[in-house]
């Protein structure tokens, strides 16, 4: 490629807070249009902001899991807008002394890990959202300020990311930082996680950066993807008609994929930021911090290096069972009762996380509990169920909570494992093939699986397989 992509990301991230940053409102989503609100979060005259808490916890949280250095000293600052879903005309964020500093994530990378450096970690109250007709006649939008006070997390990264993959590897490795450490629920789908990305262009070798194009309106990760694919062949094009990149601000058009010019520099809003006047500087104790360190979990990328080198699973495994925390957790559980981990892998990755995904749940609803799925799995290894009638033990177990053995037991699905009924099924078999036993002993080693199958389907797939092999092979060489 003649030109080096250069891209950074700036993440929001709402916070799983009950309640608003500055006042007591709920912050449950899809309640109905304005009724979630106070005087606080209104930005009505004389009403004074409270700091939650809980949200700064969060918020320090999230900055420790990534590595960042804590301002032990920082303040809020008043950023001033008008949008018409701003109802203070205002917000409250922070710009010159940031919660978090000079972080970093690590991510997946040609085989490698590389970091991917974050400038800053702050907190900010969000906007309300506005709601626009369906009719494009329209001239009017409804403002619903449910939303106005949420607690929000930006993340700022710096310039470090050089391709989609690594977009993609840094956007799915920061979700589950957030996830494993319960700071925000990330779904995109409620616009509790949004990225924002900035991209530029450069010769190869250049050091200098190429003019920066910041990327709005990006709804989910694919659409950032989409979003930065459209930008690179975009400013591939004008730099080799000789052409410059504007250095602006575009939106993304879902419907049309394609990116839209919003403003260019020049144009740019002046925030005018001062400190805010309603709210004191928080001085955070550096025991509090090390109280928070001690409750962070062990973070994903390092459970799937653990999951390999401890478990022997492949890279793959280990990722899929370590994008969910609670599925790792569930994982672990199975493994401290059973030292089985390949096999309990194969059941997790395979039908559990296939139930998961027909029935929507979350491990967490799910009806199979770690125990269970344990009792299954020596079932099989015992002799006692076939696999094919383990599976279908367990889309029972899934639908009903019940116990395999209990199961087993009523539906009379106990594999056959007794030699002198297992003889009488073969001998029965054979006298029914013949031309299969006689392809058999001309070398036809095809035949055995045919043979073997015909005995599963006589006893109903409630027979020993391994044992059917050995029975077989005995009386074809009687025969």
């Amino acid at each position: 490629m003649k030109y080096e992509v250069v891209i950074g990301l700036e993440t929001h991230t709402e916070l799983a807070t009950t309640s608003k940053l500055w006042c007591g409102c709920s912050t449950v989503f899809g309640a109905p249009p304005n009724t979630q609100v106070c005087p606080v979060c209104l930005g009505m005259p004389g009403v004074l902001p409270v700091l939650n808490k809980k949200a700064l916890e969060y918020s320090l949280k999230a900055s420790l899991a990534l590595n960042c250095r804590i301002n032990l000293f920082s303040t809020f600052d008043r950023k001033n807008y008008y949008y018409p879903d701003l109802p203070k005309n205002y917000q409250i964020s922070q710009n010159h002394l940031n919660l978090g500093v000079g972080g970093y994530v690590e991510i997946r990378s040609n085989g490698g890990t590389k970091k991917i450096n974050i400038n800053n970690v702050h907190l900010e109250e969000e906007a309300g959202k506005l709601v626009h007709p369906e009719d494009a006649s329209a001239d009017y939008s409804l403002v619903d300020f449910n939303r106005a006070g949420v607690p929000l997390l930006e993340i700022v990264t710096e310039p470090d990311m050089r391709s989609l993959e690594e977009v993609e590897q840094f956007m799915q490795t920061l979700r589950n930082i957030l996830l494993y450490n319960e700071v925000s629920d990330c779904k995109m789908q409620e616009g509790s996680l949004r990225f924002e990305a900035s991209i530029s262009l450069r010769p190869v070798g250049q050091k200098k950066l190429g003019s920066r194009v910041e990327m709005k309106n990006l709804n989910s990760m694919k659409a950032v993807l989409k979003a930065l694919e459209y930008e690179i062949n975009r400013q591939t094009g004008v730099l080799d008609s000789g052409g410059k990149v504007d250095m602006e601000t575009r939106l993304w058009d879902e419907v049309r994929e394609r990116t839209e010019r919003m403003r260019t520099k020049e144009e740019a809003h002046d925030y005018r930021y001062f400190p805010e006047p309603d709210l004191v500087p928080m001085v955070i104790e550096e025991r509090w911090l090390s109280e928070l360190r001690s409750m962070l979990p062990e973070l994903p990328l390092t459970r799937r290096n653990r999951f390999v080198e401890v478990y022997s699973l492949s890279d793959y495994d280990a990722r899929v069972l370590t994008e969910d925390k609670a599925v790792a957790d569930y994982f672990e559980r199975c493994v401290e009762l059973h030292a089985a981990p390949k096999s309990l892998c194969n059941w997790i990755t395979n039908d559990v996380l296939r139930e998961l995904k027909e029935r929507r749940l979350g491990i967490r609803d799910f009806k199979v509990r770690p125990e269970a799925l344990v009792g299954l799995v020596v079932m099989v290894e015992k002799g006692t169920v076939s696999m094919p009638t383990a599976r279908e033990v367990f889309a029972d177990m899934a639908s009903s909570g019940s116990d395999a053995v209990k199961i087993v037991e009523e539906k009379g699905l106990l594999q056959i494992s007794d030699r002198e009924e297992l003889e009488r099924l073969v001998l029965k078999v054979l006298d029914e093939n013949p031309s299969a036993v006689s392809d058999y002993q001309k070398g036809k080693k095809t035949a055995l699986g045919f043979l073997v199958g015909q005995v599963m389907r006589q006893s109903t797939g409630k027979a020993n397989p391994k044992m059917v092999n050995e029975v077989l092979i005995q009386k074809l060489k009687t025969n």
